[in-house]
């Protein structure tokens, strides 16, 4: 389903490790090279399409084949077409454009390089069930991801690190940057949440670079506001090293992070659903309280104040 609001779907996401990008909107898909390729299909997908500069339409071909990397051995041009929703003479160009002479080598690669044949069938599954299973299929993939910790323990070097943090989350991505920032606050000494767009925005992360900031983490997930864009672009200006968790490493914020870690979005139902963003959240969150040195006696002193206030129901 394809919706127009806020939360609606997005054209597809990847499964790879961290995203460290150079400030460049050529459309080069590029990947760390400092980092372990895993043996997921979605890592093996991402390291074909490295170092190639692709069209939009050619990254929303890529977007789709990542989201699907377990079947896309044995789809036809025609189904990966219908698939990205693009037209069939696209995919053919894109297989041209990775090096093949055309789809069906490409497929060939493919199938050569895959270690399993495709996915279960889940086709009798309910729209709910569906859902659901592919939640369960980006947290798989996430956990893929995580096979290879270093981005997450550089991102969490970089959070700990700035005082103050600032988290940026808009509209969608608000509830995400939210739920981070709230639990930050009982390790990391000053947290600062933007979750509103606007002009005061600018002058919030002037404000933080000022105190001594030199990090910010953004939520970023489809549809993704122009705002955002533009807020990052800013922070770097300011000279703000950007994390950014997103749906992908194909989203149209990668060209102003410095550290993108991507996680996918399921787009089964009419809204987006997040659950692997959420859970590299607190993976985040856990990286970043390895780096801080007060973090346990942070949070045995707020356990502590909150028996003394009677503050929850045991």
């Amino acid at each position: 389903m394809s919706v127009d609001r806020d939360t609606g779907t997005t054209t597809g996401v990847d499964g790879d490790a961290g995203v460290d990008r150079e400030p460049s909107a050529n459309g080069d898909v590029g990947v760390d090279r400092n980092a372990n390729v895993t043996d997921s299909p979605a890592a093996r997908l991402q390291a074909l399409f490295e170092g190639h500069r692709l069209t939009p339409t050619q990254r929303r071909i890529a977007h789709s084949m990542v989201r699907r990397a377990a079947d896309v051995p044995f789809l036809s041009s025609v189904e990966l077409a219908e698939l990205a929703g693009v037209s069939q003479p696209s995919v053919t160009r894109f297989a041209v454009a990775l090096g093949f002479d055309g789809y069906p080598a490409l497929r060939k690669h493919l199938r050569e390089v895959a270690p399993t044949g495709p996915v279960t069938d889940t086709a009798s599954y309910n729209e709910y069930q569906q859902a659901v299973e592919a939640e369960i299929e980006n947290l798989r993939h996430l956990a893929s991801v995580l096979a290879d910790p270093r981005p997450v323990e550089r991102a969490g070097r970089l959070l700990a690190a700035s005082r103050p943090l600032p988290v940026l989350g808009l509209r969608a991505a608000a509830s995400q940057a939210y739920g981070f920032s709230y639990f930050a606050a009982k390790v990391h000494p000053d947290v600062r949440l933007l979750n509103e767009g606007g002009t005061m925005v600018h002058d919030r992360i002037d404000s933080a670079v000022r105190a001594g900031a030199t990090a910010l983490l953004c939520f970023a997930l489809p549809r993704h506001p122009r705002e955002v864009v533009d807020i990052l672009a800013y922070a770097k200006e300011a000279g703000l090293t950007v994390v950014t968790v997103a749906d992908s490493a194909f989203a149209p914020v990668a060209k102003e992070s410095d550290l993108l870690l991507p996680a996918a979005v399921g787009t089964g139902l009419a809204f987006d659903t997040a659950c692997a963003p959420m859970l590299l959240g607190r993976v985040l969150l856990e990286a970043m309280c390895d780096d801080l040195p007060d973090a346990q006696a942070r949070l045995e002193e707020f356990d502590g104040r909150a028996a003394a206030r009677g503050l929850f129901v045991e």
